[in-house]
């Protein structure tokens, strides 16, 4: 497997920190890997009920092989996070914390000149 460059003028040219950008990709490149991991562990974990007779270590279920082996083809998360931010498809906004308003400071009257 190679390595892709990426041209960094592209963040510069759409008006985007470049920062930003590798922030917002490597978060959704971990979103897409846990939701790897997830799916992955249900498809092996039809093939995790041993019999006593399957408890060698040397004992290599092929259906489990073929389910690894088609997930090691697949592209990586962080492929798939620069391709979506690349095209465009990958966004991100900032939370919009509500700030409460200032409490009013007790309005005092003025103090009457005693005589």
């Amino acid at each position: 497997m190679g390595i892709k460059p990426i041209d960094l003028e592209f963040f510069n040219q759409e008006g985007k920190n470049v920062h930003e950008s590798i922030v917002a990709a490597s978060k959704r490149a971990r979103q897409i890997n846990e939701d790897i991991k997830i799916e992955f562990n249900q498809r092996v974990e039809m093939f995790a009920t041993k019999t006593e007779s399957e408890t060698e270590e040397n004992d290599i279920n092929p259906d489990q092989l073929k389910v690894s082996l088609e997930f090691e083809k697949r592209p990586k998360p962080t492929d798939t996070a620069l391709d979506e931010l690349m095209s465009t498809k990958l966004g991100w906004h900032y939370e919009v914390k509500e700030v409460p308003p200032p409490k009013e400071d007790a309005v005092e009257e003025p103090a009457e000149d005693e005589e």
